[in-house]
C-alpha cells in the first residue's frame, strides 16, 4: 500500500458541530486496507487535520498542537508546533521523545508556561528533567512568549548540543539572557554559527562572547 499523508485546512463555523478526532479516528479504524492514524488541531478560527499511513514516512510536519498521537515519528526532521493554549514542559519533553530525529523545530505560541517566569532566576534543579534534542541544528522562536525562549536557551530546561541556527525577536533574546551575561543560557548558544533576529543590531563585546562561533547575523526573518 502507498504511504501518504493528506493535510486539510478548514475554516470553522461555530454554529454548526464538525467532527472530533474519534470520529475521523473510528472512521479509519473501519478501514482494513491499511494501519492509519490521525492529528486534529483546532484553533479559534481554523482546525488543521491530517490524516496518514503508518509508519509515518515523511520529513517534514506542520502545525501540530498540544494533542497528536502516542507514536515515534523516526522519520521526521522539520516540525512546526503551534497552539492557542500554553506548551508546557512536559509536552516537549513528548516531542523530543515522539520526533526522536529531529533537526529543525518552529514554535509558535504566545501564551506563556505557567510559573515558569518565577522560575527563571532559581538554581533548584529539581523542578524539570532536562530535555534532550541530540539532533537539533536549527530553532525559529518568533511568534512565541518569551518563556519559550527560556525554555530551549536554557540548559537546566534542554540541552541543544548541535545547535547551529537561532531565529528569535532580538528584543526578547535580550530579555531571557539578560544582555547576553546569563550563565544558564549560555551554553546552548555557544555553538551558534547563524543568528536571525529580525532587526538591525549593535555588535556588542558581550554578543560575541556569547555566541564565539557566530559567523552570520541576519536582520530580517
Amino acid at each position: 500500500m502507498p504511504n501518504f499523508c493528506i493535510s486539510t485546512d478548514t475554516t470553522l463555523d461555530h454554529l454548526i458541530d464538525h467532527l472530533s478526532k474519534n470520529d475521523i479516528q473510528q472512521t479509519l479504524n473501519n478501514i482494513k486496507y491499511q494501519e492509519m492514524n490521525c492529528i486534529v488541531n483546532y484553533g479559534y478560527s481554523t482546525a488543521i487535520c491530517y490524516v496518514f499511513s503508518l509508519p509515518f514516512m515523511f520529513d517534514d510536519l506542520t502545525y501540530i498542537g498540544n494533542t497528536y498521537p502516542s507514536i515515534v515519528f523516526n522519520n521526521v526532521k522539520r516540525l512546526t508546533v503551534k497552539d492557542e493554549i500554553s506548551f508546557k514542559h512536559e509536552f516537549f519533553k513528548g516531542i523530543a521523545l515522539s520526533f526522536p530525529l529531529l533537526e529543525e523545530l518552529c514554535v509558535i505560541n504566545i501564551k506563556p508556561q505557567s510559573l515558569i517566569s518565577d522560575k527563571w532566576n532559581s538554581n533548584d534543579n529539581q523542578w524539570y528533567s532536562i530535555i534532550k534534542f541530540p539532533y537539533l541544528i536549527s530553532l525559529r522562536l518568533v511568534t512565541v512568549h518569551t518563556d519559550y525562549i527560556d525554555q530551549f536557551l536554557n540548559e537546566r530546561k534542554t540541552h541543544l548540543p548541535c545547535l547551529t541556527e537561532l531565529t528569535v525577536n532580538y528584543n526578547n533574546l535580550l530579555i531571557v539572557t539578560e544582555h547576553f551575561t546569563r550563565d544558564a543560557t549560555w551554553l546552548n548558544c555557544m555553538k551558534i554559527k547563524k543568528l536571525n533576529v529580525g532587526e538591525t543590531i549593535e555588535h556588542t563585546k558581550h554578543l560575541h562572547v556569547y555566541f564565539p562561533l557566530l559567523e552570520l547575523c541576519f536582520f530580517s526573518y
